[in-house]
């Protein structure tokens, strides 16, 4: 019988029953017959640091974060990465062999990699970028963005001071306009973002003007329930490229996967269906 411990890792939050995470990672699992677990936990804010301090000695080699951990796990870990720092948040952790935990955030990688694939054709640096809402989704969104060469971030938020404060900390590529006149930052964009709830499943709708959506405009939503927003459907219809948020969750999972497990997965239409179950 081996003496080998079983990985494990997981996803921790409050609440966590609505992830969709345990299943993609079990579907890796089982794809490539890795002999290990990836388990939800909804975990008390009270017990959190001493969760994160007790799960590396019964076995866990790292965990998912989600809300509304992200940023107060920076402030437990032993290190964190440039981009989680400057992101503020981590979504993967890494508990490493001297018991150290690493804190990593992989939101915008997801994020590049989902566009990559979904519309190859993409080119970050063909014109500025619009980006609608100001959370902590639009901080990952905003740093890959510059990162793949978006010469302008144009954002636009319901509470126009959250949207200032991410122009100060992102630099003078990112120009800020109110809400009510975010229909007119759309033309000449190459790239369109909706980081917002807005056009969820059981939110308002995103009603933002699309008039001055080109068919040379990408349009991406990170909303995935339902797959097909209004936004992305109205841009379809107007020629535009659109790519939806379920890979951004997919892409994102990757990094992760193959530091815990030690085996990089392959994000493909069988995950994708995997996931959606």
């Amino acid at each position: 019988m081996s003496t080998d411990r079983i990985p494990l890792a997981g996803v921790i939050g409050s609440p966590i029953a609505h992830s969709r995470s345990p299943r993609l990672h079990g579907h890796w699992l089982k794809r490539h017959g890795i002999a290990g677990h990836y388990i939800p936990m909804d975990v008390p804010a009270e017990k959190l640091e001493e969760t994160l301090r007790l799960l590396p000695a019964l076995g866990f080699v790292g965990l998912n974060v989600t809300i509304p951990y992200k940023e107060k796990v920076l402030e437990l870990a032993d290190l964190v990465t440039d981009r989680a720092a400057l992101i503020g948040a981590a979504n993967t952790l890494i508990f490493r062999p001297d018991g150290k935990i690493h804190a990593d955030n992989t939101d915008g990688y997801g994020f590049i990699q989902n566009l990559r694939q979904a519309a190859p054709d993409w080119r970050p640096e063909a014109g500025p970028a619009v980006v609608l809402g100001a959370g902590g989704a639009a901080r990952a969104v905003l740093s890959a963005l510059l990162e793949a060469g978006a010469p302008e971030i144009r954002i636009s938020n319901r509470t126009r001071h959250r949207a200032e404060v991410l122009a100060r900390e992102f630099g003078t590529r990112v120009q800020v306009t109110d809400w009510l006149q975010a229909g007119n930052i759309i033309e000449g964009a190459a790239t369109l973002v909706n980081t917002t709830s807005l056009g969820m499943t059981g939110h308002a709708e995103l009603r933002v003007p699309l008039d001055a959506l080109r068919p040379e405009t990408l349009v991406t939503d990170l909303v995935y329930a339902p797959l097909e927003t209004r936004l992305l459907r109205v841009a379809r219809e107007m020629g535009c490229p659109t790519v939806d948020g379920l890979g951004m969750l997919l892409h994102q999972a990757v990094p992760g996967f193959e530091r815990w497990f030690g085996l990089r997965p392959e994000v493909d239409a069988e995950t994708r269906a995997a996931v959606l179950g």
